[in-house]
């Protein structure tokens, strides 16, 4: 068995995406025939957009000329320079053969190298599995530790209007003075500067376990590059904000779906500035924005979202909107 890193050209290489993709496909969904996985279209896309606030490095695991497992690593470039996160898949039939550590191993080293102090990454586990399962078995038997669990939930659509207006109607009383706004794809340019400001605080701000983070540096070119990724995932991006009287964005969730075959959302960030809590902004901006996504869309059937078990303002939101737990996303540590 050979590990290889990926350069350039072969991410250029359609047919060797397609073998790392269709291994990646029959890993995540071991288990979990029926949870959301993107299409070869948004793996491409995504892969392939660039993002300058980390570096993206490939591995793949070769037994001859069959890949057998394969690993991403993500190194942060702009923010939490001490720190990185990986993904591995091995193949279902080649499990158990010590690829998985290998390749563990493989980006610890480069992580290592790199001057990181820490490598984070993580894995689905169904709810009530999380002590004994293989996943974590195999996470604690490398190094790793837990750090943190979020919980994975999902919508049935479509919802009532009806019961969309009572979630608005609820939420109003509470935020007089702010406007919500809906933007399909980029927000207008005079709004970027906040927002990234705002996005920039989730990584603070949000439950994130045993980790502590810094803030992100999400810039005006970090904000255009993830809308031209989701644009080359072939996917739309549904933004509602709240904004102050004066223009200020205090608030803001997205949804993101395809926009062929699949009729799968994909819940993204909803974030509310620290200073502009207590005004149900939250709920408000996931009303308007759920009910904006299916008037464009009438055939779609369900929204995924993640949380920390611990964010108990969004779970308590998610649970208000009917969100049901599904299973659980648990995130490893190792540090150097």
């Amino acid at each position: 068995m050979e590990i290889h890193a990926l350069d350039e050209t072969a991410l250029a290489d359609d047919a060797l995406m397609r073998e790392f993709y269709e291994l990646n496909r029959r890993s995540e969904l071991l288990g979990r025939p029926d949870a959301p996985f993107w299409s070869f279209e948004e793996f491409l896309g995504g892969f392939r957009s660039p993002d300058s606030g980390e570096r993206q490095e490939l591995f793949a695991a070769y037994d001859g000329d069959r890949m057998v497992g394969n690993a991403v690593l993500w190194s942060f470039l702009l923010d939490n320079t001490d720190k990185a996160w990986f993904h591995l898949d091995v193949d279902v039939p080649d499990r158990r053969r010590g690829i998985g550590r290998a390749l563990a191993e493989r980006v610890e080293r480069v992580a290592r190298d790199d001057g990181r102090a820490l490598i984070m990454g993580d894995t689905k586990i169904p709810a009530g599995r999380r002590e004994g399962h293989p996943h974590r078995l195999f996470a604690e038997a490398c190094g790793f530790e837990l750090s943190n669990v979020e919980v994975v939930r999902h919508l049935t659509l479509p919802v009532p209007d009806e019961q969309i207006q009572g979630w608005i109607d609820e939420a109003a009383p509470r935020h007089e003075g702010y406007t919500i706004e809906t933007y399909v794809d980029a927000v207008p340019d005079d709004l970027v500067a906040s927002l990234c400001v705002l996005l920039g605080q989730l990584a603070v701000d949000a439950p994130t376990g045993a980790v502590d983070f810094e803030e992100e540096a999400v810039t005006p070119q970090r904000y255009a590059e993830l809308v031209a990724t989701t644009n080359a995932m072939g996917r739309a991006r549904y933004e509602t904000l709240a904004l102050t009287p004066d223009r200020q964005v205090a608030a803001q969730t997205t949804l993101a779906f395809p926009l062929k075959e699949s009729t799968e959302v994909y819940q993204w960030g909803t974030f509310v500035h620290r200073e502009h809590r207590g005004h149900q902004l939250g709920l408000a901006t996931k009303a308007v924005n759920l009910r904006a996504v299916q008037a464009a869309r009438s055939d779609l059937t369900l929204v995924t979202t993640q949380n920390a078990e611990t964010n108990d303002y969004m779970v308590a939101i998610n649970e208000r909107m009917g969100f049901r737990p599904i299973e659980d996303a648990a995130e490893f540590v190792k540090r150097f």
